[in-house]
C-alpha cells in the first residue's frame, strides 16, 4: 500500500484563477500539482444579466453576441490554467446547458485540441422538464469530456453498474449466466487478406458443444465466413482456443443460404476481472439522479441552501471512469458535490481519492434560503458540506488558504 494520501477532501476558498496559478507554482504544499481528473460546472450564461469580477480590457458588444463572448473570455483563462494542472493521462469533464455548449465546445476545441473530444453526453436532470416559460419542456444538460491526450488518457467509458442480469439470458450447467458472441470477426476489414494467422479451420460437435483446434470423434470442421459466405477470420488465436476451449460453443445456425455450423464464444457474466459495460452518451436520471435529488440529498447534510447542485449519482458515475486513487479538481465547487462524491466512492470501494474543490467568497442572494440559514457567501456552504460529508462518510476534511 502507498502513503496515506491524507485528507479525502480539501478545500480552498479564493478565486480559481489566483487559486491554479497557486497550485501550479507549488503552493500550498498539501495539494498536488497535477490531477487525474477535473470536473467542473462554471456558472451558466442564460442570457439574464450577469457580473463577473473580471476586468476585461475590452469590453464586447451589446446583445447575445457580446454575453456570449464576454462569457467565453471570463472562462478562457480558466480552461486554460486547468489544462495546465491536468495530467498528462487524465480527463476532463464539464457540465453545461443549451446556452452556451456551442461556443464552449469551441473552446475546448481550441484548448485541448479537437482531436482530444471523447463525448458529449446528455444528462437527464429535470425527468419532468421545465414547464415554465414558452418552447420546449426542456429535461436536460449536457456533459462535454475531453483528454489531456487522448493516446494516453486512462478514462475508462464503461461501469460495472451498468451490467444487467437480462443482457446474458443463457445459463450453463453450473448456474452461470452467459451470452452467445460470434467467434467469427464479423469486421469486414479483418479477413483472411488482412489477417491470415486468424483464418484457420476448428472443429466442433454441435450436439455437445465442444469446439476444438484438432479433429475428435464426431466433429466437424468448421472455418469462419461472412454470412454471404465469405471467408472470414476468428477473433482468438490457436492459442487462445487451446487455452479456453469451455468457453467456446460449437451449434448449428439458420442463416439466409441455410443451415450451417458456427462456432461461439460464451461471454460470462461475471467472467474473472469483474464485467463492465460501455456507458451510453444518454445518461438517466433514474441511473445518476436529477435535480430534485440532489436538493433532497444536500438538505439532508446542510439544509435547503442551494438552488440547483448537481446530484453526487452524477459525479459517482464520472468517478467510475477513473482509477480509485484519481487526484481530483473543482475549481468551480459550487456546493461541494463533487467532493462528496469522492468521499462516498472511497468509503463504498476502499479508494484512496482525493479532491480539491475551490470557491469564492461569492455573496449569496440576499434573503435567500442560504443567507436564512447563515452562510454569507456560497463558499460557505461548499465548506459546509464537505465538513458534513467528512463527518457522516469519513475521510476527513482539510481547508487551505492560498496568499
Amino acid at each position: 500500500m502507498g502513503a496515506d494520501p491524507g485528507p479525502w477532501n480539501t478545500f480552498i476558498e479564493g478565486d480559481n484563477l489566483d487559486v491554479l496559478a497557486a497550485v501550479l507554482e507549488g503552493r500550498p504544499d498539501a495539494v498536488p500539482t497535477e490531477y487525474d481528473l477535473i470536473y467542473l460546472d462554471p456558472p451558466y450564461n442564460t442570457g439574464n444579466d450577469f457580473a463577473y469580477h473580471d476586468d476585461f480590457k475590452g469590453k464586447r458588444g451589446a446583445g447575445a453576441a457580446g454575453r456570449h463572448a464576454t462569457w467565453v473570455d471570463y472562462l478562457r483563462p480558466r480552461i486554460e490554467a486547468g489544462h495546465r494542472v491536468l495530467a498528462e493521462t487524465g480527463a476532463l469533464y464539464v457540465s453545461i446547458d443549451d446556452h452556451e455548449v456551442a461556443h464552449l465546445r469551441l473552446l475546448l476545441d481550441e484548448v485541448y485540441g479537437e482531436a482530444n473530444f471523447l463525448a458529449q453526453i446528455v444528462v437527464n436532470l429535470n425527468p419532468k422538464g421545465r414547464q415554465l416559460g414558452r418552447g420546449f419542456a426542456t429535461s436536460h444538460e449536457y456533459l462535454l469530456v475531453y483528454a489531456k491526450d487522448a493516446a494516453r488518457c486512462v478514462l475508462d467509458a464503461s461501469s460495472a453498474h451498468t451490467v444487467v442480469e437480462g443482457d446474458f439470458p443463457l445459463e450453463a450447467p453450473d448456474g452461470r449466466r452467459y451470452r452467445r458472441l460470434p467467434l467469427r470477426n464479423t469486421n469486414k476489414r479483418f479477413n483472411p487478406l488482412s489477417t491470415p494467422t486468424l483464418h484457420y479451420a476448428l472443429w466442433g460437435e454441435p450436439a455437445t458443444g465442444r469446439v476444438a483446434t484438432a479433429p475428435f470423434d464426431g466433429a466437424v470442421e468448421v472455418k469462419p465466413v461472412f454470412g454471404d459466405g465469405t471467408p472470414a477470420v476468428w477473433r482468438w488465436s490457436r492459442p487462445r482456443v487451446d487455452e479456453r476451449p469451455d468457453d467456446l460453443e460449437c451449434r448449428v445456425v439458420r442463416g439466409a443460404r441455410g443451415e450451417r455450423v458456427d462456432i461461439y464464444q460464451r461471454d460470462w457474466r461475471h467472467p474473472v476481472g469483474g464485467r463492465r459495460k460501455k456507458l451510453r452518451t444518454i445518461w438517466l436520471a433514474e441511473e445518476v439522479g436529477s435535480t430534485d435529488t440532489a436538493v433532497a440529498e444536500l438538505k439532508d447534510l446542510v439544509g435547503h441552501v442551494f438552488e440547483s447542485p448537481k446530484p453526487t449519482g452524477l459525479l459517482l458515475r464520472v468517478l467510475g471512469t477513473m482509477p480509485d486513487d484519481a487526484r481530483v479538481l473543482d475549481y468551480f465547487a459550487g456546493s461541494g458535490t463533487t467532493g462528496h462524491a469522492v468521499a462516498l466512492a472511497n468509503a463504498a470501494d476502499g479508494g484512496r481519492r482525493t479532491c480539491l474543490s475551490v470557491n469564492s467568497a461569492e455573496p449569496t442572494r440576499p434573503g435567500s434560503n442560504a443567507e436564512r440559514a447563515g452562510h454569507a457567501t456560497v463558499s460557505a456552504i461548499t465548506r459546509a458540506r464537505l465538513r458534513a460529508a467528512a463527518e457522516r462518510v469519513g475521510g476527513g476534511f482539510a481547508e487551505l488558504f492560498v496568499e
